[in-house]
């Protein structure tokens, strides 16, 4: 009778560590479909942004973000830094807070400053879960043990204390709030511009100090990366976005092909290997937002 009196009680231990297994089976399972979501959506952020082509130096056959890239400034040569999760050369220390406060504030996880050659300035309106979901994919790549090229910058613009005075001057630290006055997909465009493929970081012309323009947002740069001149993009007068439709807009960013027969170049191919891969929603989002822009003059006998 006694062990008839304990057979309830077992089944019911079985039951109850049945429910405990199936438990935590479900949480890792959720947790690594949560996981693999939020590479997905990192890996979209992370080709819209243009991480690999900073970060990776393709001309000397470097691998995928090591570093070593060479971007030439009229304040000195920057170089890419390694951004694979490795733990003594890359990111793979950093925490989520870390990561967000590197590209929200310009701050290393050892307090110092970033030069705003990293576009810090329009990363730091992207919201948390899209830097998270970036983070997500980069950490999912593999580390390469690869020291940093030292930056080779002109006197006086290496020293980064002076940063906090010129973040306290130029940044606008975000996220970014939706415009109530425009739609979504208008709001979508300035998100996407603004701060996820941050293009006016190119097309906006720079002040003494290296800060852009804000009365010259996407108006065209004497000097852009590399030394290169790079287009205006309002739709003023002798503008190609002016004169091309959304529709026109959308395409060139899918393929790089002109509605006149002509293909983009000067920098800008490498800008439409990455929005080529993204949805066509998105990309129509951008060229609304861009023929909504406020025409931004020419200067003088400027080219396009």
């Amino acid at each position: 009778m006694q062990m008839n009196a304990l057979v309830p009680f077992f089944m019911t231990v079985r039951r109850t560590f049945a429910l405990a297994a199936l438990a935590t089976v479900t949480f890792a399972t959720s947790a690594h479909a949560q996981d693999a979501a939020a590479i997905e959506r990192g890996k979209y952020l992370y080709t819209a942004a243009g991480c690999e082509g900073c970060h990776t130096d393709v001309k000397n056959k470097g691998e995928k973000l090591a570093g070593g890239r060479a971007l030439v400034t009229p304040f000195g040569t920057y170089y890419g830094p390694n951004i694979t999760p490795d733990k003594d050369y890359g990111i793979g220390n950093w925490t989520d807070a870390q990561f967000i406060r590197a590209l929200r504030e310009g701050i290393s996880p050892s307090g110092e400053h970033y030069f705003p050659v990293f576009p810090y300035p329009s990363f730091t309106k992207m919201t948390d879960r899209d830097i998270l979901d970036i983070k997500a994919y980069i950490f999912s790549q593999p580390a390469v043990a690869r020291p940093d090229v030292p930056h080779d910058i002109k006197f006086p613009f290496g020293f980064r204390f002076t940063m906090a005075i010129w973040k306290m001057l130029f940044l606008d630290e975000g996220p970014m709030q939706p415009d109530p006055a425009h739609d979504a997909q208008w709001n979508r465009g300035a998100y996407l511009v603004r701060a996820v493929t941050h293009c006016g970081e190119c097309h906006t012309e720079r002040n003494f100090l290296g800060a852009t323009r804000r009365d010259r947002e996407l108006g065209g740069s004497p000097i852009g990366p590399d030394g290169r001149s790079v287009p205006n993009i309002t739709p003023t007068e002798r503008t190609h976005v002016n004169q091309w439709s959304v529709e026109e807009i959308a395409e060139v960013l899918s393929s790089g092909l002109t509605p006149e027969g002509d293909t983009v170049g000067n920098g800008m191919d490498e800008v439409v290997a990455n929005t080529g891969k993204l949805t066509e929603e998105d990309r129509t989002a951008i060229a609304v937002f861009v023929k909504s822009m406020p025409p931004v003059p020419l200067p003088p006998r400027a080219a396009n």
